[in-house]
Order: structure tokens, then sequence, then C-alpha cells
């Protein structure tokens, strides 16, 4: 019987290199795999499932193009004010930690 794997050995890996238009996306993350199903069964020439492993991680290849990575800068105190004004008016209420 194969165990399941730990929350830190379910990661993700992007390959990619100037060279070659492809890039080889290997997750465990569920709703990156369902993004990247719906994708390919919406675009199969630019993203098909490669691989299945038993472990339930899925190896995509997906053209280059497709892939970007946002990097976003972390909410000024300002901002964050600002921001909790509006869900007050609005009539947003905060999370609250269990």
């Amino acid at each position: 019987m194969i165990k399941g794997l730990s929350k830190r050995e379910k990661d993700t890996e992007l390959f990619y290199n100037a060279a070659d238009p492809v890039a080889h996306i290997r997750t465990h993350d569920l709703r990156l795999i369902r993004r990247l199903e719906e994708f390919s069964s919406k675009h199969p020439d630019l993203c098909q499932l490669v691989e299945d492993d038993e472990y339930n991680g899925k190896y995509f290849d997906i053209d280059r193009a497709r892939v970007s990575i946002r990097i976003t800068e972390p909410y000024s105190q300002e901002r964050r004010q600002k921001q909790s004004e509006w869900a007050r008016v609005n009539g947003l209420k905060a999370k609250t930690k269990l």
C-alpha cells in the first residue's frame, strides 16, 4: 500500500529554458492541476497532460508563452486602511481566525 505524501512533499516544479518553446510543470497542487486540466481540455494544442504519478501528482507540458510569474508587493499600511474603510462602508466583514 502506498502512503500519501506530506504537505511538505507536495511540491510544484516549473522547468523551462530560453531555447525550448515548451514549459514543463509537475505539481501536486490540486487547484493548479484543475486549472491545467481545464486549460488543456480547451487548448490541447497548447497544453497536454504527460504523466500522472501514483501520489496524485501530474506532469504537464504547456506552451511557454502561456506561463507567467506574478510577484506582488505587500500592501502599505495606508492601502490597508483604505481597503478596510471601503469594506466597512460596503458591508464586508473581516475574516476571523479560528
